[in-house]
């Protein structure tokens, strides 16, 4: 079973950029579809960006032209970079098998100020 640590987080102001890192205990290249997720206080937890094993990509509508996701396999981590922050941004950053999802790990917190 894949364990799934996020890093990355912390805080930034409106318009710079932050790096996130989803790092896992096992082999993600058999995980055709790996996504982000975000969860903000008082909101349901949404679907940020996701990837194909093959490299396709999805992002929602709000980060379009500002996210970049990505993976490396050899690795075993998939990558958000997030350009141009904004504080509606704000929430905790989860990683997961967006097919069949396993075990959330802790999150990454994501903060963007004014």
């Amino acid at each position: 079973q894949v364990r799934l640590v996020e890093s990355g987080g912390g805080l930034v102001q409106a318009g710079g950029s932050l790096r996130l890192s989803c790092a896992a205990s096992g082999s993600i290249a058999s995980i055709n579809v790996m996504g982000w997720y975000r969860q903000a206080p008082g909101n349901e937890r949404e679907l940020v960006a996701s990837i194909v094993s093959g490299g396709g990509t999805y992002y929602r509508d709000s980060v379009k032209g500002r996210f970049t996701i990505s993976r490396d396999n050899d690795k075993n981590t998939v990558y958000l970079q997030m350009n141009s922050l904004k504080p509606e941004d704000t929430a905790v950053y989860y990683c997961n098998d967006f097919r069949r999802t396993i075990a959330w790990g802790q999150g990454t917190q994501v903060t963007v100020s004014l």
